[in-house]
């Protein structure tokens, strides 16, 4: 699937998508494709369940401040960045 399929698909079904895929963030961030949110995650050493827990904890602490944002977590801090479409 390609990833302006898997943006249309997550705004059709009104999803985030939770990415570790840079080009995904590209058509969002910078050529200003619609969506839901992006959650791209710069955890290139960690392990499945380290991921799975990053997740869980944005989810559990951001998850209304999310919504439609391009977000970015690295270096554990998640940077939230509101964007137009």
């Amino acid at each position: 699937m390609l990833d302006t399929d898997i943006i249309r698909l997550a705004v059709k079904e009104n999803r985030m998508v939770i990415t570790m895929d840079k080009d995904l963030g590209e058509l969002v961030y910078h050529c200003g494709m619609d969506h839901c949110g992006v959650l791209l995650l710069r955890l290139e050493d960690a392990t499945g369940a380290e991921k799975v827990q990053v997740v869980d904890d944005i989810l559990a602490n951001y998850s209304t401040q999310i919504y439609h944002c391009f977000c970015v977590f690295q270096n554990d801090k998640l940077r939230i960045k509101r964007t137009v479409h």
